[in-house]
């Protein structure tokens, strides 16, 4: 695919914020883990729910097989997919390997269909100082 043009020349205003997150997640279709990660992004994306993006590290990669699909978002760019091995599923989860500037953060970070993986939200470290 060429280059994505970005939707922030249309839409400046629009938001897609990337919280860092010390919470533990964990990501499970039935008894198969599929990520855990205590460094995660929780995407908050106007007019969408929030997503889970788990560290590549975090994420079982032998439980995934890449396919040979691409869709474009304006505001983060080309997304890649995987399909669950062993699954008759299209796909399962993407990513961006080279978002757009305003989320560059995200490169090669991995969140999963939220319809069908359970992805759960457990205590987060404390990061600060409290007075």
């Amino acid at each position: 695919m060429s280059e994505v043009p970005s939707g922030y020349r249309q839409r400046p205003d629009y938001r897609v914020d990337l919280l860092a997150r010390t919470n533990s997640f964990t990501a499970t279709v039935g008894a198969r883990r599929l990520a855990s990660s205590d460094a995660c992004l929780l995407v908050d994306e106007q007019d969408h729910g929030l997503v889970v993006y788990f560290p590549p590290a975090a994420v079982d990669a032998a439980q995934l097989e890449p396919i040979d699909l691409h869709t474009v978002c304006p505001f983060k760019g080309e997304a890649s997919y995987w399909t669950l091995r062993g699954s008759d599923r299209p796909w399962i989860a993407w990513t961006y390997p080279r978002p757009h500037p305003p989320v560059a953060q995200l490169a090669g970070y991995i969140a999963f269909d939220q319809s069908v993986v359970a992805v759960t939200i457990g205590a987060g470290r404390y990061t600060g100082v409290r007075s």
